[in-house]
């Protein structure tokens, strides 16, 4: 039995569910991409440049000089900066990569509810801009510069409810997909393939087990993916 505060709450998600059709759909149309090999590997570009975007914004913030953003047609990326090797400031731009797409997608998701869904396209485009001024690979450009080209369209020339379904599918996306990018961390360093990852370069400057950094990604992931089915579902 759960306790009478959480059954509520789940009780309240069910029952948004059953009463949003087009918000569940458009959850639905997302986990499809994320989960099908073929449509992630096409899409999963995206969520590299929320997490690059996410280790270059608060690298600026925390004082760093932004030297650069590359992306890789392996959906692979990398942000270069200058500044001491080690402190506070690092340990957040590390942790800021793989938890920055499903935070982008919960403070979507809160704007979708709200009707502001125009407003968060054009404030895609706008962060796409920003990033596109930093990127350092011909590769990288096309792919910003196209995925902001399909965000401008869709708030530009799209009906009102085409534009609200995009809007939220894309915001269960960037939650689904951060996920996702989690666990495929996970399943490298089970493998030994990588040694150089955002929760590796932060065992070394921490002492922190890199597989601890992993799981702390995944919970903020899963926190911000509850949070969004809460604002969206719950009446």
């Amino acid at each position: 039995m759960l306790p009478t505060e959480v059954q509520g709450v789940v009780d309240a998600i069910v029952n948004g569910l059953t009463a949003r059709p087009a918000e569940l759909a458009a959850a639905g149309a997302a986990l499809l991409v994320v989960l099908w090999t073929v449509s992630w590997r096409l899409t999963r570009t995206v969520v590299t440049i929320a997490h690059e975007g996410g280790h270059a914004l608060v690298a600026v913030l925390v004082g760093r000089g932004l030297t650069g953003i590359r992306l890789h047609s392996d959906t692979s990326g990398v942000t270069h900066s200058t500044g001491a090797g080690r402190g506070p400031g690092v340990v957040l731009m590390f942790l800021a990569g793989y938890v920055f797409p499903p935070l982008l997608g919960l403070g979507g998701a809160a704007l979708v509810a709200n009707g502001y869904t125009s407003a968060l396209l054009w404030l895609g485009v706008a962060l796409l801009v920003a990033t596109l001024v930093y990127v350092r690979n011909l590769y990288g450009a096309f792919a910003v510069l196209v995925t902001g080209a399909v965000l401008g369209v869709v708030a530009t020339w799209a009906p009102p409810d085409w534009r609200a379904g995009f809007a939220a599918a894309l915001c269960w996306f960037l939650l689904f997909g951060g996920l996702r990018a989690v666990r495929e961390l996970q399943r490298s360093r089970r493998r030994r393939r990588t040694t150089t990852s955002d929760a590796d370069q932060l065992a070394a400057i921490t002492g922190v087990p890199g597989g601890m950094w992993a799981g702390v990604f995944g919970l903020i992931g899963l926190g911000a993916t509850l949070a969004a089915a809460v604002i969206v579902f719950m009446p």
